[in-house]
């Protein structure tokens, strides 16, 4: 950073001495003048250099005239720590420790805006701090199948709510001067075949599902970078693809941040030139396959993009255009001289961590009201599971991180129980034993001799000793469960992990089952046991967040971003989709229909009247809450109107808590199909015992619209529509009808 001051202060004072002072050093000047300053002084080899790497995570600026680098770094739930100049391997810092957020998934789950905004400023002063210019993430693909391992990076599979929680995120981040690099533009709805399938989906489904949560991170949240996706679309690589990119992002929506490659999502010049991409990252020769090493100079968009230029086979016209954007990016972060400084692993961040955490927690099932757990009547409680002892912030992908420290859920639960009673642990099953990625070690030691015979009979002894038995299990972050660049083999948990259920289940009434995953499991159990405590990947402060929510400190009041079926045969992509895809013949491409359309989540169990395990927007407090009936203050709206539902609330129970009201739309008469019913507004209200308060929600046009594909635009029929308010999207307690003029 010194260095960067001093060569600041030498550039001025060159162009000083020529009794000239450059517009694009001046900060006082618009951006945009800055920017056009600072192009008409690049070199032709200059514009080349800064719209592709240098290294694995970085691109040059320009030396000559002190223009920065742009450093990019992995997110999305904490900063990547420092691998070497060339290679994937650990460059071995002391200091690149750092706060792992919840994933995204947790994030969703609190339906709170107010945490996204708090998540977004603090990874976004992490990042800062560790001098990086680009945050790789938010991610916002929608939840299609249950099957794809990185669904835990995004956030569910409702449009609306992705779309609500996206644009504090992105705004929290970009507070710092670092850039938001929303992920990934778009349909990568699975890791199975991620490189080779080809999307095939029509219009209004695109618009309607897939593309709402990236527009808003566009339009409302200012998002300065986009990532490509890996995987096709009308037969054209998402990282060059001109629809999306140039007709979509750029074109209607008026982006005007740049257009970031997945690293290794780049595989042609020309389409790399004229389809919409701005900066290409990766590895190796040609940015994804293995190759000669320190060779940035042979990607799609360097040597072999110059070379066209002097032959005269292309213009300077859409380079020119990438170069303007990646000169608004560093001018907006790393020539950003109102940049904040950021901090590192600050106990506010431990703190924001473990409130995102606390908030996401969602209580799917408390029969004879056994949570929270009474220590002044308890003795003795048994903890089994892998996942209770098993670091979770190593592995998954790009994700994984290195942190400062990391609380595992057996911990939080003896640093939250003290010496109030006994606790004992027993291993029930092991899983993956392994705990290392990309060189970041967690150390810990897993390995066990035993049988699953002889893990259960322990658990089993144990379990009959004791007043309470808390299971943590679910899934990992290791190959096919949630992991990047693959997919889950089923449903069902791994491990053997349902008959160490079971057995418990029969050796002590008292079970509570902990499900550390970021994807909904089958749960054959259901029914025979008592609590279900959903705990998603929570991070650096995991442990102490489950603790605060068994043992009451914390009033959960998570809410399922999607839907946990009951069976894979219930999910529309597996039942009628073309999930993983159909490979074409002598290709290596697998096209997969989306035949579903817009009907996905809830929308399909809905329609099919098809009963989930538990709904979308589902999620149980300690306390209760009564919602009265929903009134409109006017019957029917015209034009560009909008219509206000008011609903009261009240806290009936004994404990104060927090309600997530939700608003659905529905359209009984249109003339063409619509859901049965569309999340259109939520608001999480706290409440205080015996307190009321009234939430109100405005609809308009827009909340109304379907999208017409025949004329490429938004529209709404005229007529009654219904809108119906509750606490899950199987959980409605008040309904109403107006009409739109």
């Amino acid at each position: 950073m010194k260095l960067k001051c001093i060569l600041s202060i030498l550039i001025v004072s060159a162009f000083s001495i020529k009794g000239e002072t450059p517009a694009y050093l001046n900060a006082d000047l618009p951006i945009e003048e800055r920017v056009e300053d600072a192009l008409s002084r690049m070199t032709l080899k200059e514009k080349i250099g800064v719209i592709h790497a240098q290294s694995k995570f970085c691109s040059p600026g320009v030396k000559r005239l002190g223009i920065p680098e742009i450093w990019t770094t992995d997110g999305p739930h904490g900063i990547r720590p420092e691998v070497l100049w060339d290679e994937w391997e650990q460059a071995c810092w002391s200091n690149d420790s750092c706060v792992a957020f919840p994933a995204l998934t947790c994030l969703a789950a609190t339906w709170n805006p107010e945490m996204s905004e708090l998540y977004g400023k603090s990874i976004g002063e992490e990042a800062r701090y560790r001098k990086k210019s680009v945050i790789l993430g938010p991610g916002v693909n929608i939840y299609r199948t249950p099957l794809n391992g990185r669904n835990f990076e995004y956030m569910g599979e409702d449009p609306y709510l992705a779309g609500e929680m996206v644009v504090p995120y992105v705004k929290g981040v970009q507070s710092n001067g670092v850039a938001a690099c929303v992920k990934h533009f778009a349909l990568n709805n699975q890791e199975y075949n991620r490189h080779t399938t080809n999307v095939i989906v029509d219009d209004r489904t695109l618009y309607e599902i897939y593309l709402p949560a990236f527009k808003k991170a566009v339009i409302e949240g200012g998002a300065w970078a986009i990532m490509g996706a890996y995987n096709y679309y009308k037969n054209q690589h998402l990282c060059h693809n001109q629809y999306m990119l140039n007709d979509i992002l750029k074109g209607e929506w008026g982006f005007d941040g740049v257009v970031i490659s997945d690293w290794g999502g780049t595989h042609n010049t020309m389409e790399a030139i004229t389809n919409g991409l701005d900066m290409e990252f990766g590895s190796w020769t040609n940015g994804l396959s293995n190759g000669r090493s320190n060779a940035y100079d042979s990607y799609y968009l360097a040597d072999p993009y110059l070379s066209l230029i002097k032959d005269g086979k292309v213009t300077t016209q859409e380079l020119d255009d990438k170069v303007r954007r990646v000169l608004r990016l560093i001018l907006r972060t790393e020539m950003n001289p109102k940049r904040p400084f950021g901090s590192l692993c600050s106990e506010e961040h431990y703190n924001a961590a473990r409130k995102i955490g606390d908030e996401g927690i969602v209580l799917l099932q408390n029969n004879r009201k056994i949570l929270p757990l009474n220590l002044t009547s308890t003795k003795r409680i048994l903890v089994v599971g892998e996942n209770a002892i098993k670091m979770m912030t190593v592995g998954g992908g790009s994700s994984s991180l290195k942190v400062q420290r990391e609380v595992s859920p057996l911990e939080g639960i003896r640093n939250c129980v003290g010496n109030n009673c006994e606790i004992v642990y027993a291993r029930g099953y092991v899983g993956d034993i392994s705990g290392e990625y990309n060189g970041v070690v967690t150390g810990q030691n897993l390995s066990d001799d035993r049988s699953a015979s002889e893990l259960i009979a322990e658990a089993v002894n144990e379990a009959k000793k004791s007043d309470y038995v808390i299971f943590i299990g679910g899934l990992n972050k290791s190959k096919n469960q949630d992991c990047e660049d693959s997919d889950r083999a089923g449903l069902e948990l791994p491990y053997q992990q349902d008959e160490v259920i079971e057995a418990l289940a029969d050796a002590n009434k008292n079970l509570i089952v902990v499900n550390i995953s970021g994807n909904a499991v089958a749960m054959p159990w259901v029914k025979k046991v008592p609590a279900i405590v959903q705990a998603w990947f929570i991070g650096s402060e995991a442990g102490n967040s489950i603790a605060d929510v068994i043992f009451g400190k914390v009033n959960p009041s998570g809410k399922l971003p999607f839907t946990f079926p009951v069976a894979l045969e219930h999910v529309a992509a597996h039942a009628i989709g073309e999930y993983p895809g159909i490979k074409r013949n002598d290709e290596d491409i697998w096209d997969e229909h989306y035949n579903e359309g817009i009907l996905v989540g809830y929308r399909w169990h809905d329609t099919k009247k098809i009963p989930p395990l538990f709904a979308f927007g589902h999620g149980l407090s300690y306390t209760t809450f009564e919602l009265g009936k929903v009134k409109a203050d006017k019957e029917a709206i015209t034009g560009e109107d909008k219509v206000t539902f008011t609903v009261p609330v009240t806290n009936t129970g004994k404990l104060e808590g927090a309600e997530v009201i939700q608003l659905y739309l529905s359209d009984p008469k249109c003339s063409v199909k619509r859901p049965v019913k569309e999340l259109k507004g939520f608001s999480k209200v706290f409440l205080q015992p015996g307190e009321t308060k009234n939430v109100s929600f405005e609809i308009g046009k827009d909340d109304l619209s379907y999208f017409d594909a025949g004329n490429h635009k938004w529209t709404v029929e005229p007529g009654e529509f219904k809108v119906h308010i509750g606490a899950a999207s199987d959980d409605i307690r008040s309904s109403t009808t107006f009409k739109y003029n």
